[in-house]
């Protein structure tokens, strides 16, 4: 090992400074709000505030592949959450979700709304609400939630792990970067392993555990997520390429990929979505051309 650290840590923590990296500004060690900001309501039955980070883009997706099978109550507006620019922090969005976290969906197709936060609750709330998605076979379904829970528990060392000290920490610290790799490693490994003999996570259908898993497991087999492809030499996950790639060229994937992204292709930036067409009509190389 190559970092040494004389550090100490105090008998009783105190946020003294800013923690650096890229997401300091936003960080903090307490909840709540800390500006008043009230939330747009569009025309749909559906409100996501968001913005196309992983968890972002699993309820994108979902809401596409609930529209492309003809649910017609799952058309929704999606507002654009800047979280470098601490939007979660606003009194409206923290009234939807208190951890401050994308997503938040609001349901206003009721009496009153109903608010939705976390990624793996939304899935299973529109799984649930439209009937799709999640079988009804209790051993089927079963193994779908298995899969995903499994993502809401392994993620977290995927993104906040590896993903922060390989990519957004202020020094590299192979400690930390050794350990996590290690760990994405070893998920890829269960993936691979599950994909070797199945189509999809829970088996032959395509459910919310793999639109849960893809954004983020795809998203790094295929160098979208922190630009770790050869570092950790994903060629050897064969099947999990394989499932990636299949996923990936669904349309309605392509179109989750697309709602509330700010970086990238500009042809492939919807910065926010109100209706169908604006896939064709205000991606931002239209809006550039057209201002």
């Amino acid at each position: 090992m190559s970092d040494s650290s004389t550090y100490t840590p105090p008998t009783v923590w105190t946020w003294a400074k800013p923690n650096g990296g890229t997401f300091a500004s936003t960080n903090r060690p307490v909840a709540g709000p800390t500006h008043d900001k009230e939330l747009p309501v569009g025309k749909h039955p559906l409100q996501l505030y968001s913005l196309a980070t992983p968890n972002g883009v699993k309820v994108t997706i979902m809401l596409e592949e609930l529209l492309a099978l003809g649910h017609s109550g799952a058309e929704y507006d999606a507002w654009l959450i800047r979280i470098g620019q601490g939007d979660q922090f606003g009194s409206g969005f923290v009234d939807i979700n208190p951890n401050s976290k994308i997503p938040a969906l609001s349901d206003h197709s009721g009496d009153a709304p109903v608010r939705i936060f976390e990624s793996g609750s939304i899935l299973l709330y529109l799984a649930e609400k439209f009937d799709a998605f999640l079988p009804k076979d209790i051993a089927a379904r079963t193994e779908t939630l298995n899969w995903l829970f499994w993502q809401m528990g392994s993620a977290p060392y995927l993104g906040g792990g590896f993903g922060h000290f390989y990519s957004y920490a202020p020094t590299k610290i192979e400690y930390a970067i050794d350990r996590f790799a290690m760990e994405v490693k070893r998920q890829l490994d269960v993936l691979n392993q599950r994909l070797a003999n199945n189509t999809y996570l829970a088996g032959e259908e395509y459910t919310i555990a793999d639109i849960a898993a893809f954004p983020w497991y795809g998203g790094v087999v295929k160098g979208w997520v922190y630009n770790a492809t050869e570092f950790l030499n994903v060629a050897e996950y064969q099947h999990v390429l394989r499932w990636a790639d299949q996923i990936s060229q669904r349309p309605a994937v392509v179109r989750g990929r697309m709602v509330n992204r700010t970086s990238g292709e500009l042809s492939e930036q919807l910065h926010e979505r109100h209706d169908a067409s604006d896939f064709e009509t205000r991606t931002q190389d239209k809006i550039a051309t057209s201002s």
